[in-house]
């Protein structure tokens, strides 16, 4: 195969399509800046108590159409407290996805509680919301709902399923904050739902989270664990300060980053091999924090998930392989498995995300994601042999 330099994938000596990498985050926001001179001058940045984290919990209760917003100081922390906040304690069942974000199984051991693990849905592989019911007993106490990487579950068809039971809903929205999932904000249809504020969040303050109801019970029992003389999971109000601003810009950044998925999953048809778990349908509006793809690798020379990765990494394109799914890198005897896992398991293996600040760059951005991917296909017997002749020099 004749080529120029220019033309051959990065990994086999060619020029990166993006040679500066992918766009760091979080981005140069000039509301943000007047906020950290505002607080500088102002002094409130060091304070324990001021006006910004009340009205940044206002604001986040307003948006997402429930009664209460209590900030803390991470996603985690905000699930944690959002199963505290339903009852769970030692000894109940919590059922959740098994292929979900690590932490969300760790807190319901943190917890004293059984984590019992459900497999995906085989289209959109986001919880199978018909396992739920074959996997409940009587120490059934709670039900974790992550919406992952662009997908969403609809939480309604949750609701029917437990609505004659004591089961409490979590609503995991860290990776989807502000999706319209049938009229409703994601984390605003369970019992309980949270949000994050992390590093690399669609809104950052580098850390924190939040957990939103309308239940006071849950609100009040969150309180109780949290306020022992003083917050014990706070944020702080430089924080709370910076996010504000940040609230009322997300729609409008991520009506930008649907309309930038719909144009490179369009673009992406042609040559198979990576469909996108969810797109924007006339009752859902999907978030993309990270866009999840479906990787085949017949479509790439049968490249691995790892090789084509680490190719489309050498170009400067922010791609990954997903989570690890929990039954996969847990010991059996720390969970239960409600049937059989079976498509959490190709998950675990075929799951690539792309990372979504390129998502608010230029079309020539979108461009460069397209070519790097023609490149890796039109390259990939090379990238195979040379997969083989690195494990073979190992």
């Amino acid at each position: 195969m004749s080529s120029s330099i220019s033309d051959r994938p990065a990994i086999l000596g060619g020029q990166p399509i993006r040679p500066a990498g992918p766009p760091g985050w979080p981005r140069r926001d000039e509301s943000v800046l007047a906020v950290l001179q505002s607080m500088a001058d102002s002094g409130d940045w060091g304070r324990y108590h001021g006006p910004h984290v009340p009205e940044l919990m206002r604001r986040l209760a307003e948006f997402h159409g429930v009664t209460q917003a209590l900030v803390c100081c991470s996603g985690t922390s905000a699930v944690e407290l959002a199963l505290r906040g339903v009852g769970v304690n030692p000894g109940d069942e919590v059922i959740l996805a098994a292929y979900d974000f690590k932490s969300n199984f760790q807190n319901v051991l943190h917890l004293g509680a059984v984590p019992v693990l459900i497999d995906l849905d085989p289209v959109t592989w986001q919880m199978n919301v018909s396992r739920i019911e074959p996997a409940l007993t009587d120490r059934t106490r709670a039900i974790v709902v992550s919406h992952l990487h662009g997908g969403v579950v609809d939480v309604s068809q949750v609701r029917r399923i437990v609505k004659s039971r004591q089961i409490a809903i979590v609503e995991d929205a860290c990776q989807n904050p502000g999706a319209i999932v049938f009229g409703r904000r994601a984390g605003a249809s369970g019992d309980v739902g949270v949000v994050s504020f992390g590093g690399s969040k669609l809104w950052t303050a580098g850390r924190g989270g939040a957990v939103l109801s309308s239940r006071a019970e849950i609100t009040e029992r969150i309180k109780r664990h949290v306020l022992r003389g003083n917050d014990a999971y706070p944020l702080s109000e430089i924080q709370a300060a910076i996010l504000r601003p940040q609230v009322d810009e997300l729609d409008v950044f991520n009506a930008r980053r649907r309309r930038a998925v719909v144009w490179l999953c369009s673009q992406l048809q042609a040559g198979g091999g990576l469909v996108p778990l969810q797109l924007p349908t006339d009752d859902i509006d999907p978030v993309y924090y990270k866009l999840g793809f479906r990787y085949n690798g017949a479509a790439f020379g049968d490249l691995t998930r790892e090789q084509f990765v680490e190719a489309i990494r050498a170009e400067g394109i922010a791609m990954d392989p997903g989570f690890r799914s929990n039954h996969l890198i847990h010991a059996s005897r720390r969970f239960r498995a409600g049937g059989a896992l079976d498509e959490a398991t190709k998950a675990d293996v075929t799951m690539v995300t792309l990372y979504h600040p390129v998502l608010l760059e230029e079309q020539d951005a979108l461009e460069e994601i397209v070519n790097a991917i023609r490149k890796v296909r039109e390259f990939s017997s090379e990238l195979k042999e040379r997969s083989g002749d690195s494990a073979a020099d190992s």
